[in-house]
């Protein structure tokens, strides 16, 4: 038989590394998924919902560094792919969408399932490319693959059945793919920042997820400047864990002293960050350095002194060859002392948790954070989960924690650990799950989950709402409403569905119960833990129009005839329990 379209396309994302396709079939996709079955060398990956497919693929292409292929069939199928291709943007993970189309001899005329694929991944994709005859095939595919692969993104190959169908009009399938380049900044531009931080009395570092390949380069600069370390979430796991000069994070699931070490340093110097919440970040009283990769990201969120454009590692390498020691560690020991007092009031819930009820959900991660493996994988929700996972889950050179950080979509730390088990089978894979975002996507593929026997553990926490809608609605000065349902008893669901449920509702069972979970091996588990519904988690620093907003909403909730929900909120928030 002859060598068709759909056959080189597997074969040159066979040669770039893929080992998995998340997706599901369909008519257009037909010739494309035959042609995977005949290839062999990558696995299909069948759910039951594209979203979720593409929420494990990115997982997984994140965390190992691999570029992984998902697929959807046209129209429906594509639309369902969007909402993981703006998560893998955004978190900068190698994802290659195969989008199936409509036949060539149709398009453009209005036909069943027809979108314009430039148009629609407009927004998602770095690079989109339409293959409308064979000639152009090996061109497309290889710009996708290298554009996913080397700016670290989704990028979309927009493949007719007909033209999948057709003999191929190449032979080569080879691919070539370029090491990552050394990036730093010129010899004037560093003897500048150098000059800038020898001048400086005290230097603070915010660092995000560019400080990936850098922690040991940073901690290393840090210490030389006496420089307390604050990091955005994306940067926590790589900035927290044995690093002396840690302060905690900013931003509305800030801890610790970070925020008045940011705001309160002669000069800041901004690793690898994007963070988005400007409010939290300093004004013109600090001097501003900003070094990144991406050129896009400096001076964006606040004014800078000094924006570079460089790799982390190689660039705090080349500076460490100059900068001057510091000697004065004051400015520091005052940040660290802030620190280690809010971590007092962090314990506050953790201590007094055996003896809560309903399940403090504080108490619930860092009992989960203490029995799990050191190189455990960790994975939550875009809601209340973060906030735990933020503050009580403790980080290791071998721990990952992942989540929606910078898209926030509802509903991806499920199918996120779903993909790091396939990537890293036997590693314990742990999602904290909202109630909200488990039934609105994950359950259905709880099947998938035990089709493949895939020992993830998904910890659902279950207070009957939309918790984090309800504290933003607050902080708006907002009555909160239509943020609360009726949930079903998730353990007995799971049980159902061929999982294995466990349901904690006593505080007295959170550390046998979780034990329980990450003990078994043989599939998925559920872990249905009820916890408190008016628990909170206040930041180490609050903007004045959250606190007016939020003390507006309890004003009203009082006048409206919610006084028992405003006592309840107050009671187990302020440590009088």
């Amino acid at each position: 038989m002859s060598r068709k379209v759909a056959d080189f396309l597997w074969e040159m994302l066979a040669n770039a590394s893929v080992k998995r396709c998340y997706g599901i079939v369909g008519d257009a996709l037909n010739p494309v998924v035959d042609a995977l079955r005949r290839n062999g060398k990558i696995e299909f990956i069948h759910v039951r919902h594209e979203e979720y497919g593409v929420f494990a693929a990115v997982a997984e292409a994140y965390l190992s560094g691999y570029p992984v292929a998902v697929c959807g069939t046209a129209g429906p199928g594509v639309v369902h792919l969007f909402n993981g291709l703006m998560d893998a943007r955004k978190e900068g993970a190698s994802i290659i969408a195969i989008a199936g189309d409509v036949e060539t001899s149709v398009m453009d005329t209005g036909a069943l399932e027809e979108l314009n694929p430039y148009k629609f991944f407009e927004a998602a994709s770095l690079y989109t490319g339409r293959v409308v005859n064979p000639e152009q095939a090996r061109s497309i595919f290889n710009t996708a693959i290298l554009t996913a692969l080397l700016e670290k993104g989704p990028t979309v190959i927009s493949l007719p059945g007909d033209v999948a169908s057709a003999d191929a009009a190449v032979r080569s399938t080879k691919i070539t793919i370029p090491a990552a380049p050394v990036l730093r900044p010129s010899d004037a531009d560093l003897n500048q920042l150098v000059e800038m931080i020898d001048d400086a009395k005290t230097v603070a570092i915010f660092g995000g997820d560019g400080c990936r390949d850098a922690r040991d380069e940073v901690i290393q600069l840090a210490d030389r400047l006496k420089a307390p370390v604050g990091y955005a979430f994306r940067g926590k796991q790589w900035l927290e864990h044995d690093n002396p000069n840690a302060v905690g994070m900013t931003g509305l699931l800030g801890y610790g002293g970070a925020y008045k070490a940011i705001n309160e340093a002669e000069l800041l110097l901004l690793l690898g960050t994007d963070f988005p919440f400007s409010e939290f970040l300093p004004g013109d009283r600090v001097k501003k350095v900003q070094i990144d990769k991406n050129p896009k990201h400096i001076g964006r969120r606040t004014a800078v002194d000094l924006g570079l454009v460089g790799d982390i590692k190689t660039t705090v390498n080349a500076l460490l060859e100059s900068v001057r020691e510091k000697t004065d560690g004051r400015f520091l020991d005052k940040h660290l002392a802030e620190t280690n007092s809010f971590h007092d009031l962090l314990q506050h819930y953790v201590d007094k948790g055996p003896g809560i009820k309903p399940i403090r959900p504080e108490f619930l991660a860092k009992t989960l954070s203490d029995i799990a493996a050191d190189d455990a994988m960790f994975f939550a929700d875009t809601a209340t989960a973060c906030i735990w996972l933020a503050r009580h889950i403790s980080g290791s050179r071998d721990r990952r924690l992942f989540g929606s950080f910078s898209w926030a979509s509802m509903a991806n730390a499920a199918p996120n650990a779903f993909g790091a088990q396939l990537a890293y089978p036997g590693r314990q894979t742990i999602a904290l799950c909202g109630d909200g975002g488990y039934t609105m996507l994950a359950l259905g593929d709880l099947l998938t989950q035990v089709e493949r026997k895939t020992p993830v553990v998904q910890i659902i926490l279950n207070n009957d709402s939309l918790d984090f809608v309800k504290i933003e609605q607050q902080e708006a000065g907002i009555i909160p409403f239509g943020v609360d349902f009726k949930n079903p008893n998730f353990a007995k669901v799971a049980e159902a569905m061929g999982a294995k449920g466990v349901r904690i509702e006593e505080p007295g069972d959170v550390r046998e119960g979780l034990a329980e979970a990450l003990a078994y091996k043989d599939g998925p588990v559920v872990v249905d833990a009820l916890v408190d519904p008016f628990a909170l988690a206040l930041p180490s620093h609050t903007p004045f129009h959250a606190a007016k907003g939020f003390t507006l909403s309890i004003a009203k909730q009082v006048l409206s005839g919610r006084l028992d929900s405003v006592i309840k909120t107050m009671e187990r928030n302020v440590r009088l329990v």
